[in-house]
């Protein structure tokens, strides 16, 4: 009996992915949220080349739990508004990673125009920074010092879009 009860126990731990109904990826979830959608009549099964199913079995049910679902009811798209500029968010979005030098130590704010200069606190001017690179730029434009940014700030992008691009790309490489 025990290696059966193992053999279930790792079952649920495998992941779904789930679409809208317009079949944007929206995201990944476990097997046991994606029953809960399939049994309520919130999401279908959505067969895809080489789609993978797992058994689930209940005492009165048996189900096919496919590797992809569709959600049918709701707006999962609802509206998203990009975060308030902070530390966090700011750290995640450049990958806790100074901008100028590639140091993931003593990270600071820094403003890529300053703000004696004009420059605002915002998505668009904001970079993480190491303190010897922030204060090596001082209260300086770049073009005055000869650090030079890694990527070109901005705003981050609705989750659900990022995980498209993401899921997209993952399905290129198995190709």
């Amino acid at each position: 009996m025990k290696p059966r009860q193992h053999t279930e126990v790792t079952v649920l731990q495998n992941s779904v992915v789930v679409f809208s109904k317009n079949y944007l990826p929206l995201a990944r979830i476990n097997l046991k949220r994606a029953i809960v959608l399939l049994v309520t009549g919130q999401a279908e099964s959505l067969e895809l080349t080489s789609t993978q199913y797992w058994q689930v079995r209940s005492p009165s049910l048996v189900l096919q739990v496919p590797e992809h679902i569709r959600l049918t009811a709701g707006n999962p798209e609802r509206h998203w508004k990009v975060p308030p500029v902070n530390r966090r968010e700011l750290f995640r979005r450049d990958n806790h990673t100074c901008q100028y030098c590639g140091s993931t130590k003593k990270l600071t704010i820094d403003h890529v125009i300053p703000r004696s200069k004009g420059g605002g606190h915002t998505w668009d001017n904001v970079v993480a920074a190491c303190e010897t690179c922030n204060s090596r730029k001082g209260d300086r434009i770049l073009h005055e010092t000869n650090l030079i940014l890694k990527t070109k700030p901005k705003a981050p992008i609705h989750p659900a879009v990022a995980f498209a691009d993401q899921f997209w790309k993952a399905q290129q490489i198995e190709s």
